[in-house]
């Protein structure tokens, strides 16, 4: 069966929505490609294909496509090789690669030099191929060109461009329209240099911008054009051209025109390129504001840590931790990589991760995280997930891959702005020729003022910019608040759903249940029934058991080993203890197990109406006794509940908890619809009915059970206190068992969409009204006629003023903190309960 694999290349090049559609066309066309997404807001792709093509084949099509994909180079020291297999196998390994482009290996000097796509990998993922295939490798040099450098240099250059452009492009804007606004100022210019001459100055002025600061307008804009696939390059290029070349003509050869029209424009060409440079610019500093969350993440990591190698303890860059690697850290040190604990005693502030304030305590056996920060004492620790797998990579990664999707709503988009630009390129030649044929002299000028204007004012890069710029700072915003949007999508249908529904136990309660109740059967002694109780249950995880096992731990009593341990999903547990036969679990299990409750029935709907769980124990197929659970509710339980209605929702409990228990927790919860008793399978059976009868819904669940669950719902929320497989089932994942984070995921995903499509309306509405006003609609009526340099503003203020307000998504506020958090500052992450 093929494998399919999924790289996201970061891209030079792209300028606008035109842009975009045409790598992801390039993309999509690609031999084994199985599904592309371009985002321009943060120029990456994200693309899915198969073992039929290679990230070396996928970067040429990218270079093809006239927008190469970003290269990084790492060299490595390679350790036994001695023949030219040896380097044959190294560089198949490094080859097989992860977004590996190609990798070269040097027997004589012992080094391989690998370029790969950036982003797409690490230098330390890339040894660790080498090593895998056993020529053990370390980073020798990597010679990466950093995203944030990459775009600083960028800013920089833009900054160099456009102040240059502009000190050239003063005298002449001074020169042609100050003579225009300024009477005495025209007489002064004709009385010193004289007409001729400052048409003259007025070109060479006007050629240096656009064969310098402006050349990449042509460079990338006319052969665009001629591959029949024009981008914004290609407006701007067509637009400054047929001013600058108007001018040429009233410069050089007046006669060819008719008379009293040989008028320059060489302002225009020239103070157009100065503010499209200038709104880039702006555009490039927002743009790099909207990747503040991941940098913020990136920053957490520690750089170097202190390893054991040959019986010493030496300080080794982070990319050299393996698996299996014996770290030691100092009072007050960030922890390297995750790992277990095997000597020493600390309390580790987790805050960065889990939001939660106060410092969790770690000795022998406790499991360490990545970027956190230890307290006062000094801890060894193995590390057991380095590189790509620490938690703080994966909550990267993340983040990355929702800020990277497309949004449903982008779909409409994209086919609106394919074709845009090839309309606005008919719509200036229309509006031209109805100016030449049918406006007032002097028509010709008249035209090229028109047709100008029509070309600039159009603005792709605000229509590409709308749904991805507000995907990356409201994921960002939402990561820092401690909710992670696994799936981008997931952004767009929360804020489509009617219906929250909640799983009880470790979701709405703490799942740290505590045994209040067990009442036997006449004749049984209950101190032999709690430990033979305690003997199965202490094989389970379930948090019931552990109740169960504490409670019996408390009393000093002996548990007994169990064999023959096997759980029944949804019902309870079974195991042999001291010879006997245990079974224990819900009423449905004894009654599928043919076990007579009649004895203890009353006694366990009584507990069960005062909010308590009741479970049965069953000895040798005899009902032995009731035994009483209570599940304390989370703090927050009932303000998000409450939260959650004010936003308009229904809330909901399914739960395979005991139905009158569930009843009187649904009570003091105020929640609207129960469905109890039930199995996973019938979990999924209530969520499609509430669908049916509500409309969409999202299920918020922590355990294994919960996992189908998650799966059927249309958003699914794991609580990240949860287990791995309901994490990994969920489109939303909350770092903190606090439900406020579901709160602020719902809030986070109304303030999100409400911002696309106010970017949208902007985006379009400013075509939609513009283009017809720079096509000259309103001078019949007495209106202006827009001149080519206002519409070049406006075209690069739509741009900026879409990024600025998405970038507003940076300071929303949480909707609901718990209280002790209320004193603390309102960008730092829910305080979660304590993770079990």
């Amino acid at each position: 069966m093929a494998q399919s694999h999924n790289l996201r290349f970061q891209i030079e090049g792209m300028s606008c929505a035109g842009c975009a559609g045409r790598v992801e066309r390039a993309l999509n066309a690609a031999e084994g490609v199985e599904s592309a997404s371009v985002n321009l807001a943060n120029a990456t792709a994200q693309v899915s294909y198969s073992d039929a093509t290679t990230a070396s084949a996928l970067v040429d099509v990218l270079r093809v496509a006239g927008y190469p994909a970003v290269t990084d180079e790492v060299i490595l020291d390679v350790e036994n090789m001695t023949c030219a297999s040896c380097v044959g196998r190294v560089e198949r390994a490094l080859q097989a690669g992860n977004g590996v482009v190609s990798a070269s290996v040097n027997l004589a000097t012992e080094a391989a030099t690998v370029r790969f796509a950036s982003g797409t990998t690490t230098p330390a993922d890339i040894a660790a191929l080498a090593t895998a295939a056993g020529y053990p490798a370390r980073v020798k040099s990597a010679e990466i060109d950093d995203t944030d450098s990459r775009k600083a240099e960028e800013i920089a250059d833009l900054a160099r461009r456009t102040l240059f452009a502009a000190v050239l492009t003063l005298p002449v804007f001074v020169i042609e329209m100050g003579s225009h606004l300024i009477p005495a100022l025209h007489h002064v210019v004709m009385a010193t240099i004289g007409q001729q001459a400052s048409f003259y100055l007025q070109f060479v002025l006007t050629t240096l911008v656009l064969i310098g600061p402006g050349r990449q307008f042509y460079s990338k804009g006319f052969p665009a054009l001629f591959r029949g696939a024009p981008d914004m390059n290609s407006l701007v290029a067509l637009g400054t051209s047929a001013a600058y070349g108007f001018s040429l003509i009233s410069t050089f050869a007046p006669g060819l025109l008719p008379e009293g029209t040989a008028n320059v424009y060489y302002e225009a060409a020239a103070v157009i390129v100065v503010l499209i440079l200038l709104g880039r610019l702006l555009e490039a500093r927002a743009k790099g504001r909207t990747g503040e969350a991941i940098r913020k993440l990136v920053g957490l990591q520690a750089k170097t840590a202190r390893v054991e190698r040959d019986g010493k303890v030496i300080e080794r860059p982070i990319e050299d931790i393996v698996a299996g690697d014996i770290v030691h850290v100092r009072p007050g040190e960030k922890i390297a990589v995750d790992g277990v604990v095997v000597s020493g005693a600390s309390y580790v502030d987790e805050s960065m991760i889990t939001g939660e304030p106060a410092p969790v305590e770690k000795t022998e056996g406790a499991q360490v995280v990545g970027a956190t920060v230890n307290g006062a004492g000094a801890l060894v620790f193995r590390a057991e997930r380095v590189g790509r797998d620490t938690m703080l990579a994966q909550i990267i990664r993340m983040v990355e891959q929702a800020q990277g999707a497309k949004l449903p709503i982008q779909g409409v988009v994209d086919q609106i702005t394919r074709w845009f630009v090839p309309a606005v390129l008919v719509a200036a030649v229309l509006t031209v020729a109805v100016w030449f044929f049918f406006g007032p002299d002097p028509a010709i000028s008249l035209a090229l003022v028109a047709g100008v204007s029509v070309l600039i004012i159009a603005c792709p890069c605000a229509m590409g910019l709308a749904t991805p710029t507000s995907i990356m700072v409201g994921t960002g915003r939402a990561a820092e608040m401690g909710v992670l949007f696994r799936k981008g999508d997931a952004l767009q249908t929360l804020q489509d759903c009617n219906v929250v529904a909640f799983d009880k136990t470790g979701t709405l309660t703490a799942g740290r249940p505590a045994l209040t109740d067990l009442v036997v059967a006449p004749g049984v002694d209950e101190t032999e029934l709690l430990r033979l109780v305690a003997g199965v249950e202490q094989a389970s995880e379930h948090p019931i058991a552990e109740a169960i096992v504490a409670a019996a731990t408390q009393r000093g009593l002996t548990v007994p080993k169990a064999s023959g341990f096997t759980s029944i999903t949804g019902f309870g547990a079974r195991a042999d203890v001291e010879g006997k036969q245990v079974l224990v679990g819900a009423d449905r299990l004894m009654a599928r197990e043919g076990v007579d409750m009649s004895d203890l029935a009353a006694k366990a709907q009584d507990l069960a109406g005062r909010g308590r769980t009741p479970l049965f124990a069953a000895v040798e197929g005899r009902i032995a006794a009731v035994i009483a659970v209570s599940d304390p509710i989370k703090p927050t339980t009932p303000a998000a509940i409450k939260a959650l209605h004010d936003q308009g929702l229904k809330v909901a409990m399914i739960t395979g908890d005991n139905a009158q228990t569930a009843q009187v927790i649904a009570g003091e919860l105020g929640i609207d619809h129960v469905v109890a008793a039930v199995l996973p399978d019938g979990k999924v059976a209530a969520l499609d009915q509430l669908r049916k009868d509500h409309g969409k819904l999202a299920f918020v669940g922590d355990g294994i059970n919960d996992a189908p669950a998650l799966a059927a719902a249309d958003i699914g929320i794991a609580i990240g206190t949860g287990t791995d497989v309901a994490i990994e089932a969920a489109d939303v994942v909350l770092m903190s068992g606090d439900l406020t984070g579901v709160v602020n995921a719902f809030d986070l995903s109304a303030r999100t969409m409400r911002n696309i499509r106010q970017n949208l309306f902007w985006a379009f509405g400013y075509n939609v009204l513009l283009i017809p006003v720079a096509a000259g609609v309103l001078y019949p009526f007495g209106g202006p006629l827009l001149s080519p340099v206002l519409a070049a503003g406006a075209m690069a203020l739509s741009s900026v003023f879409v990024l600025s307000n998405a970038l507003r998504l940076r300071w929303v506020r949480q909707a609901l903190t718990k209280p002790e958090t209320n004193r603390r500052t309102a960008v730092q992450a829910p305080t979660p309960e304590p993770a079990e």
